[in-house]
């Protein structure tokens, strides 16, 4: 099958290539060469700009920071939606704005396209790993279609709902990452000013009541865990930034809504301070060095 990937990031680069290594045949565009030359060194096909990569392919699959970079990608008349094959199948992979995700799939439909929100969770140990969580919003024909291709990239892909439906669930699960995390450094804040070995702190909390995601596999406290952008001053994984952007999602969302989120939007000021800080590029995890 021939794959357009636009948006060769920290984690559209290793989902293209385990694409590559499920025999596809991958057409990809970035804008940071030096995210096209490794994915030319994997084996991939690169292209000239965003619409040449979908010149040929049966699908393409998009993956983008925010949703302004879907808008501008998608829409208008250098759109991709107005420059592809009618018969291409869309995926859009990035986390974005259920409005926006809707919104993108209706201009799609009106030109006779058929597209899906599918972002992901995992991180970008995940995507390596071909581990990803996939949460996809679209008609349940056209989820079984694409089952065979996210399989390749994860391990468990889940249909949420309708279009956008992917975003939602998406949407409440960062907001759910981000007030997790917050809670797991102040929980090992305060057994590392009572004494505590926070290593042993954690494998005790990890096996109560407490235990939850950050805490088993991505722990905050540098030392306690290797592989963890903690034991790697706080470099890769996933950006404060992008923390904060989905954070926004959320209460954004929830204002839209008039739904009552004051943890979530408690969180994203943390985030927000954090970031202002100078620590926007670092992993989120990084929350744990925050200075209240």
């Amino acid at each position: 099958m021939n794959i357009g990937f636009i948006g060769l990031g920290n984690m559209g680069l290793p989902m293209a290539i385990n694409l590559l290594k499920a025999g596809h045949h991958v057409t990809g565009f970035d804008l940071v060469q030096s995210q096209l030359d490794a994915f030319a060194t994997a084996g991939g096909k690169v292209a000239t700009s965003a619409n040449a990569t979908a010149s040929n392919a049966d699908v393409v699959i998009t993956m983008l920071p925010a949703s302004r970079h879907v808008e501008d990608l998608y829409l208008g008349d250098s759109g991709l939606l107005a420059n592809i094959n009618p018969k291409t199948l869309l995926i859009d992979c990035s986390t974005i704005s259920p409005k926006v995700a809707q919104a993108v799939a209706s201009a799609a439909k009106t030109k006779g396209l058929v597209m899906v929100d599918a972002p992901v969770s995992g991180g970008t140990a995940g995507a390596q790993a071909g581990t990803l969580t996939f949460m996809v919003g679209g008609e349940n024909s056209v989820v079984e279609c694409i089952r065979p291709i996210l399989e390749k990239m994860g391990k468990n892909i889940f249909h949420a709902g309708g279009s956008g439906a992917g975003q939602t669930v998406k949407v409440c699960n960062n907001m759910l990452l981000g007030i997790q995390m917050l809670g797991t450094c102040e929980a090992l804040h305060l057994g590392i000013a009572n004494g505590l070995d926070p290593k042993v702190l954690s494998d005790i909390m990890s096996k109560s009541s407490g235990r939850n995601w950050a805490l088993e596999l991505y722990n905050p406290c540098p030392g306690v865990m290797e592989n963890v952008p903690a034991s790697k001053g706080y470099a890769g994984g996933f950006g404060v930034d992008l923390m904060l952007k989905d954070m926004g999602l959320a209460t954004e969302n929830a204002q839209d809504l008039a739904a009552s989120v004051p943890l979530g939007q408690l969180a994203q000021q943390l985030y927000e301070a954090h970031s202002k800080a100078g620590n926007g590029q670092l992993d989120f995890s990084s929350v744990f060095n925050l200075k209240k």
